[in-house]
């Protein structure tokens, strides 16, 4: 029997075997591999309870098709079942699974559609809801611009939804790991000192409340901008001549969902992986990663991502677009970031 090599034992590592038996990676790092190929198929070969993080941002059900390619708000959740089916029995007891989604607006009418909200209930089958989350990012352009800078009858939508899903009640987490500055207020009271006593609120509020922590915990409320427009990813793009992809969520997103998630080598998957923003952020986080996109120039041009720490080991994007389950069109959608 051929005894495998260090490349091969270091990739197995990070990818079960059972994958590398079925599908080559385009590209890898000392931490992770992207594949490019219908997320699906892949998953499918995965071992049961072998992941601890699925991380993503699927295509949102706009109204205003995109590049990538996305669903109508009536089909989603049909389209989207197979996915979470799978995911949950990658998923180990003590995983989470985190999935951004935003919302949208019904045709023709200033009003909201509801899809992004009945997906928790939906899930409520094969998951438990954790927690829900609110990214709120300032930096969003307004629209619809009928609705919101002609007519002027609706605000701009800024906050799209962060499900935190997971197996158990109880997953892997600890906010210690992403504790937020004291505010000058605070660090005044550490330092003065306060006197316990019952808030009008009716809250007692003990002498434990001067303890310094290090920080404050953070509230599911995230004010993440998203203002990427020089970074070493496009810049490459635009050198190699690669349309970047256009709906990429910022790296702090994924970064706090992985810290306060994950112990280090733990492994996270991505499998609607766009620019593999999600990996770049678990190799920095000394996390191992999977990341899974169906389409072959986005993951061509995310191994830019890796160029500037000198973490590329390996690229060998397929010359062909990989085979999809199915006849239509119904999987041929890319991750959005």
């Amino acid at each position: 029997m051929k005894k495998p090599t260090a490349r091969e034992t270091l990739l197995t590592d990070i990818v079960p075997a059972e994958v590398i038996e079925v599908f080559s990676p385009a590209y890898t790092t000392p931490l992770g591999a992207a594949f490019v190929g219908d997320s699906l198929e892949v998953m499918r070969v995965l071992p049961p309870a072998s992941i601890d993080l699925v991380l993503t941002s699927p295509p949102y059900a706009l109204k205003r098709k995109k590049d990538y390619g996305n669903p109508s708000d009536d089909e989603y959740f049909g389209w989207f079942l197979p996915f979470a089916t799978e995911i949950r029995r990658i998923l180990k007891d003590t995983g989470s699974f985190v999935l951004n989604i935003g919302g949208t607006w019904n045709s023709g009418v200033p009003t909201r559609s509801l899809y992004h909200f009945e997906i928790p209930k939906r899930l409520a089958g094969i998951f438990h809801l954790a927690q829900e989350f609110y990214w709120l990012s300032m930096s969003r352009l307004p629209a619809p611009a009928e609705w919101v800078t002609v007519r002027r009858i609706r605000m701009k939508d800024a906050v799209e939804m962060v499900y935190w899903f997971s197996k158990t009640p109880f997953p892997k987490a600890d906010n210690r790991r992403v504790l937020r500055p004291y505010s000058e207020s605070m660090l005044t009271l550490l330092e003065r000192g306060y006197k316990a006593k019952l808030r009008p609120s009716g809250h007692d509020i003990s002498t434990k409340f001067q303890k310094n922590n290090a920080g404050a915990i953070a509230p599911n409320f995230l004010v993440i901008n998203n203002t990427e427009s020089n970074s070493y990813y496009l810049r490459r793009c635009k050198e190699e001549g690669i349309k970047p992809h256009p709906a990429r969520f910022p790296k702090m997103l994924p970064e706090f969902f992985i810290k306060f998630l994950t112990d280090k080598n733990d492994i996270v998957l991505d499998p609607f992986a766009g620019s593999n923003v999600t990996g770049e952020a678990a190799e920095e986080l000394c996390r191992r990663w999977i990341a899974i996109e169906i389409d072959r120039t986005y993951v061509e041009a995310s191994r830019f991502r890796f160029e500037p720490q000198g973490r590329l080991e390996q690229l060998s994007i397929a010359d062909e677009d990989p085979p999809r389950l199915g006849t239509g069109q119904e999987r041929r959608i890319s991750g959005r970031h």
